[in-house]
């Protein structure tokens, strides 16, 4: 993947795409707890991908934003199509790539209509953008052939300075649909909960073939930690996150902040 170096002429998604690209794969980095969280996720993510799907399978990556996924993807070999809401952001990642087959698919997720189907989705982080999780995972499932999979990753419901409205508790989730599609966090609308990601994938057809929390307070810097992650090396911090990563279930869900999940799509009968 390719720095590219800014210009002045550049729109303005591009400018904020690449300030997020300076913390997340070049390695300029100002906030720990953002930049270690991050790495977590694109390990997990990329991780639950390639046990699930080998190269060179067809993956589609829904809500791509700066491609950093849809790139990495390439150069492991996948056959990568991105797609995100905003169309300008595909010259920005155009100046990334480097190598790899991938090509670009701007639109709404909603929308999306390819003339064959895909081997696996990525859904990183957007699944808690939307009105609509259980339509938002049907559709994405509709893009899946069969004995294919899907990969998402989600800030967890479950987590215990969690405040967001639940989506089952939610008698018209319509009212906020003039709100979803916002990037970052401020566009959080319902974090999902294991019980909420399991009845989703039944009503839509699939099978969750493996479901993992990760990401404790340290390696995020929540609740102030992150004043130690300025003193501790980098590697005691990795082997904490691996530490909490084997915590039972149901104290793994209260404490650690992100889900990802590999959901798989049956083959016909």
């Amino acid at each position: 993947m390719r720095q590219p170096s800014p210009k002045a002429d550049w729109p303005a998604s591009w400018k904020n795409s690449y300030q997020f690209d300076l913390e997340e794969v070049f390695g300029h980095i100002s906030n720990r707890g953002y930049a270690y969280a991050y790495d977590v996720r694109r390990r997990k993510t990329l991780d639950l991908l390639a046990r699930g799907l080998p190269s060179p399978a067809k993956v589609l990556d829904i809500a791509a934003a700066q491609g950093n996924f849809s790139l990495s993807l390439a150069e492991l070999g996948y056959r990568v199509t991105w797609n995100d809401l905003r169309d300008d952001l595909e010259g920005y990642v155009k100046l990334k790539h480097t190598s790899g087959d991938i090509t670009y698919a701007p639109g709404n997720a909603f929308d999306l209509a390819f003339e064959e189907l895909f081997d696996g989705v990525l859904i990183t982080e957007v699944i808690e953008h939307v009105a609509h999780p259980d339509s938002f995972l049907a559709a994405t499932a509709r893009l899946v052939r069969p004995g294919g999979c899907i990969v998402m990753t989600t800030p967890n419901g479950a987590y215990f300075r969690n405040t967001l409205p639940r989506f089952s508790d939610c008698a018209d989730p319509s009212i906020y649909e003039s709100g979803q599609f916002k990037p970052d966090a401020d566009g959080h609308i319902f974090l999902l909960y294991q019980d909420e990601i399991h009845r989703f994938a039944l009503a839509s057809g699939l099978v969750v073939e493996e479901l993992q929390f990760f990401t404790n307070l340290l390696t995020n810097g929540h609740m102030k930690t992150s004043r130690l992650l300025r003193i501790l090396p980098r590697r005691l911090v990795d082997a904490i996150e691996a530490g909490t990563q084997l915590l039972p279930m149901k104290v793994a869900e209260r404490v650690l902040l992100q889900v990802g999940v590999r959901f798989r799509k049956p083959l016909e009968v």
